[in-house]
């Protein structure tokens, strides 16, 4: 269950970024609504796999897989519509290549992103990238930018004075969003020697 949750919130962030390309008030409105639900099942499939026994090597792959996906979907879109600067995918999906090829390694060696088997062995590295408060800062970080960046660009609504607010508040959350991007990064890189060093 928890993996074809990993799975199906691809699909719903597929449909609101779909939805996008409708300019109508109600398409942008339900691209809103499946935004948040996509975020929602992020948290989701990791309380299934944990209430139920089913955390595993493939539903950690799948969720660190879906999150690539959703997220960098988003940054390519908005970018393509010329709502935020193009650096902001290209930061995260130079992030992406960058983390998950080490990790495709590490996977190897028996080693995961998160939990009992992390990668991570230093404290400072396991707070950075596994811990509640900064998986959930960034998620909250993104859910933001994203949503606001959406409803200041909802057909209909972009002549209001508060769209502009909006908007200004959807850069920052961004800026601080790919900020949290990058700086999660930086402890897999530093602590990815160990992998290479012949045994």
């Amino acid at each position: 269950m928890a993996n074809f949750i990993s799975i199906f919130r691809i699909f719903v962030a597929f449909l609101a970024i779909y939805l996008l390309f409708i300019p109508t008030t109600w398409a942008y409105i339900l691209a809103f609504i499946l935004t948040v639900i996509a975020f929602i099942l992020d948290g989701v499939d990791g309380y299934v796999a944990r209430k139920f026994n089913e955390s595993s090597q493939l539903g950690s792959v799948l969720d660190i897989m879906g999150d690539r996906i959703v997220e960098a979907s988003y940054w390519i879109i908005f970018a393509v519509f010329g709502w935020l600067n193009p650096i902001f995918p290209i930061i995260c999906v130079t992030r992406a290549f960058t983390t998950d090829s080490i990790r495709s390694v590490a996977l190897a060696q028996g080693y995961t992103a998160f939990g009992e088997t992390s990668m991570q062995s230093s404290k400072i590295g396991k707070f950075i990238c596994a811990s509640k408060f900064m998986r959930i800062s960034y998620a909250v970080a993104k859910v933001v930018a994203f949503i606001l960046i959406i409803a200041a660009n909802t057909p209909g609504l972009e002549i209001y004075p508060a769209a502009g607010i909006m908007n200004t508040i959807a850069v920052i959350f961004a800026w601080i969003a790919i900020i949290f991007c990058v700086v999660r990064a930086i402890p897999v890189v530093v602590e990815s020697k160990k992998l290479f060093e012949k045994k």
